[in-house]
C-alpha cells in the first residue's frame, strides 16, 4: 500500500467511526508529515522513525499536540495494518493549565468592540452558552428555543446531545436575526458552516480592538462563563451540565481561577 492509498483508506476508516472534522485533518496530516520526515512508505515505518519525529518535529509543540500525534499513528496503523509503532513509546503526561479568562468588564469590551453587528451576537452566544466553536458554526434555528430562551446541542463533543440557555436579551436579538435570515441553513451561515478560523478571526480582531492583553480565543469565552457563574454561587455541578463535560474533574479547574471563590475563604489568622 503506497502513502496516497494509506492516507485514503485512513480518511475512510475516520468517516466510518464518524469522528469529528477536526479528527480528520489532524491524523491524516500527522500520517503524511510522518511520510515525509522518514522518506518511508507506510509498511516500513518502526518506531525509531516516530521518535525522530517528536525530537526533529513536536520538541517545542504543546503536550497535547504530541498526545495527538501519538494518537493518529495508532490509530491509523491499528486500523489499516494491524500493528502499532507507537507501543513502547512514553506518552507525555498531559499539562493541566490553569485557563485565562477575562474579568466582567472585559468581556463587555470585547463584545462592544465587535466590528458588525453578526460578530457581536456571535461573541455574545459564545459567552452566554458555553458552547464550544464547533458547535456553534452548526447550530439551526430549529436547535433554538426563543420562548425557554434555551437550544440543543446535537451530537457534540462524545456524539451527546445537550441543552444549553442563553440570556433572554441574546434569545430577543438571535430571533430577530434568524427572521431577517430564514432561508439560511445556518444561524451564522447561508449555505455551508463557518469555519472556527472565522470565528478565532472575529474573536481576536474585537480583542486587539479592546486593546485587551490576554491570549484571547474563541475558548476564553467558554472559560468565562463557567468561571463567571462559579463566582457567582452556582453549583459546581450545574455548570458540568452547562459545559457538557462528562467528569466533574473537567470543571473543578475553574475552582483554582474563581476570584469570588478566594474571596470567601476566612483567612485563619483573622480567625486567631
Amino acid at each position: 500500500m503506497n502513502q496516497e492509498q494509506f492516507l485514503k483508506n485512513l480518511e475512510t476508516e475516520i468517516k466510518i467511526g464518524k469522528l469529528s472534522p477536526y479528527t480528520l485533518r489532524n491524523y491524516v496530516d500527522f500520517n503524511k508529515q510522518l511520510f515525509l520526515h522518514s522518506g518511508k512508505g507506510p509498511a516500513d515505518i518502526q518506531p525509531q522513525d516516530i521518535k525522530n519525529f517528536l525530537a526533529d518535529k513536536m520538541n517545542d509543540r504543546a503536550t497535547s499536540s504530541t498526545i495527538v500525534f501519538l494518537a493518529s499513528i495508532k490509530f491509523a496503523y491499528s486500523s489499516l495494518l494491524q500493528k502499532d509503532p507507537t507501543a513502547g513509546i512514553k506518552r507525555p503526561k498531559s499539562e493541566k493549565k490553569i485557563p485565562e479568562v477575562l474579568t466582567k468588564e472585559e468581556v463587555i469590551k470585547l463584545i462592544n468592540s465587535s466590528s458588525t453587528s453578526k460578530s457581536k451576537l456571535i461573541i455574545q452566544l459564545l459567552y452566554s452558552s458555553g458552547l464550544r466553536v464547533s458547535e456553534l458554526v452548526i447550530l439551526k434555528k430549529q436547535n433554538l428555543d426563543f420562548n425557554e430562551n434555551t437550544g440543543w446541542v446535537r451530537s457534540g463533543k462524545g456524539k451527546k446531545d445537550r441543552m444549553f440557555f442563553i440570556s433572554k436579551k441574546l434569545s430577543t436579538k438571535l430571533k430577530k436575526y434568524t427572521e431577517k435570515h430564514q432561508d439560511w441553513n445556518y444561524i451564522f451561515s447561508e449555505k455551508t458552516p463557518l469555519t472556527t478560523r472565522n470565528i478565532q478571526k472575529i474573536v481576536q480582531k474585537a480583542a486587539f480592538k479592546a486593546g485587551i492583553n490576554k491570549h484571547v480565543h474563541p475558548h476564553t469565552l467558554r472559560h468565562c462563563l463557567a468561571t463567571h457563574l462559579l463566582d457567582a454561587g452556582v453549583d459546581l455541578r450545574k455548570i458540568q451540565l452547562i459545559l457538557g463535560h462528562s467528569n466533574i474533574s473537567t470543571t473543578t479547574i475553574y475552582t483554582h481561577i474563581s476570584n469570588e471563590q478566594l474571596k470567601s475563604i476566612k483567612n485563619p489568622l483573622d480567625e486567631l
